[in-house]
């Protein structure tokens, strides 16, 4: 049952730890938002199902269902954003949140000043896409921001969240050389670690499924920056 409060539109709160539900919930309301809590993944999807929340706070270790496989079938039915708590804090975990669907990670312990302002900067990412319609356009590429799809030529690419994320933060600062940092933090929400190829082995993986039928390629180097979207 949701906890109403006017103004900043319904969250879902999913763990099954009923205290930090409770601090979820409470922290939310005071904030403004309508929350919905549930304390499994099967009684998450449904809610996320008939109550179409504007944004998800979604546990790892959840019974019954995992929040991987929760984050993945909530990423399969929308583009609703998605915000994982987690009490792990590898690289191998950022990259499964974020490959299962997730928008962005939290670390447990955490501040509810830090959870409130990464759940404002997910809910700005979406809102003015749909002012915009949602598209964004770069030669022949396109984002399709509300549906989660890009084209290549007209040629729909099989992208993973993570190749996703990062082809967006491009697309949206078209010819500006972004540093591994910012691509980072706009993509995925969390500073980046000098020591980690994540970056680059993303950006890897996203040029070979925009090169796949032999087109040119978008994203280019910028030697000791990081990376563009931009031509030749």
């Amino acid at each position: 049952m949701a906890e109403t409060r006017p103004g900043g539109g319904r969250v879902l709160v999913v763990d099954d730890d009923p205290a930090v539900l409770s601090l979820l919930r409470r922290a939310l309301v005071l904030a403004g938002y309508d929350v919905l809590a549930a304390e499994n993944g099967e009684a998450a999807l449904s809610l996320a199902a008939t109550q179409e929340p504007v944004l998800v706070v979604l546990d790892v270790m959840l019974p019954g269902i995992d929040g991987f496989t929760v984050a993945q079938r909530l990423r399969a039915a929308g583009p609703t954003p998605i915000l994982m708590l987690t009490a792990r804090d590898t690289v191998p975990d950022r990259v499964a949140g974020l490959d299962s669907g997730a928008d962005d990670y939290l670390v447990k312990p955490f501040s509810v000043e830090e959870l409130l302002a990464r759940v404002r900067a997910l809910l700005r990412r979406v809102q003015p896409e749909a002012e915009a319609g949602g598209v964004l356009a770069f030669q022949d590429l396109q984002v399709d921001l509300k549906a989660r799809r890009a084209y290549r030529g007209g040629r729909l690419m099989d992208l993973t969240p993570r190749e996703f994320n990062l082809l967006v933060a491009l697309a949206r600062h078209p010819r500006q050389a972004l540093s591994r940092e910012q691509l980072s933090q706009m993509g995925w929400g969390y500073a980046y670690q000098g020591e980690s190829n994540f970056v680059d082995a993303a950006v890897k993986d996203l040029r070979r499924k925009m090169e796949q039928a032999g087109e040119a390629r978008l994203v280019q180097t910028v030697r000791g920056h990081g990376y563009a979207l931009r031509e030749d």
